[in-house]
């Protein structure tokens, strides 16, 4: 009986070493970074906002959906991103941008409430400053992870196959 190598196999079993661009395995809490670099990612993007959240295209939530998938596994509305330096972000800059960016947004949010329409968000006075903050964190993260800032926002339904996956 001849044994082949697990070298020359074709099932292997080699997972990737990245997804999305992201190191899988260099930050322990990715999934949760995956998910707050995605929200600071429809909140950066104001073209995105108007022909997505705006026309209601499907697949990608609304703002409230990105808020929470900001906050929601971090509490970054209780604490400071600097809590999890090492975790999910890489260092104090980082956290310093997460959060300005999620101050901004959650200022703005409890204002207009969690239920209001898109347009609310986009027309507030001060939502030009949130955009601003959100893509300072998100080009920051999105340059830590090798990957590009401009790209297209992803689906919610390939961040859920992204973190599901690995």
């Amino acid at each position: 009986m001849t044994v082949q190598s697990s070298e020359n196999s074709s099932r292997r079993g080699r997972r990737s070493t990245k997804m999305g661009g992201m190191p899988l395995n260099d930050m322990p809490w990715w999934r949760w970074r995956s998910n707050v670099r995605s929200a600071l990612h429809m909140l950066s993007d104001p073209v995105f906002q108007r022909e997505v959240w705006l026309a209601g295209v499907d697949g990608y939530g609304d703002v409230t959906d990105a808020v929470y998938r900001l906050v929601e596994d971090t509490w970054l509305d209780n604490w400071s991103a600097e809590k999890y330096v090492g975790t999910i972000f890489r260092d104090a800059q980082e956290a310093v941008l997460v959060d300005a960016a999620v101050l901004r947004v959650l200022r703005i949010m409890h204002q207009v409430g969690p239920d209001a329409p898109v347009s609310a968000y986009l027309d507030h006075p001060e939502w030009a400053e949130a955009v601003a903050a959100s893509r300072e964190a998100h080009v920051r993260l999105a340059a830590s992870d090798e990957d590009d800032p401009d790209a297209a926002p992803r689906t919610l339904e390939v961040l859920r196959i992204m973190t599901r996956a690995a």
